[in-house]
């Protein structure tokens, strides 16, 4: 099962990071999450986070942090947390 706890708003490319406005219940390092989107459909552990240049624990709804995610990804791609069965 997968709840929506965002989108992305930004990928940069050079050091492999998401820019994630989290609307929803928030995320925390270790989380399993999936981002997809037309073209996009990845999935893997949530394994660094900064909100405004400072590495966080974890985010909560309404924060735009910066994500690092293991392939590209798109803006507008959508972010579920993937919940244990």
């Amino acid at each position: 099962m997968e709840v929506k706890v965002g989108r992305v708003t930004h990928y940069f490319a050079h050091i492999g990071v998401a820019g994630v406005l989290v609307e929803a219940d928030g995320l925390k390092i270790g989380d399993i999450i999936r981002i997809a989107g037309h073209t996009t459909d990845v999935t893997q552990q949530v394994t660094s986070m900064q909100l405004e240049h400072e590495v966080i624990q974890a985010a909560k709804p309404g924060q735009s942090i910066g994500l690092k995610v293991a392939e590209h990804v798109r803006e507008h791609d959508v972010v579920y947390k993937v919940l244990p069965a």
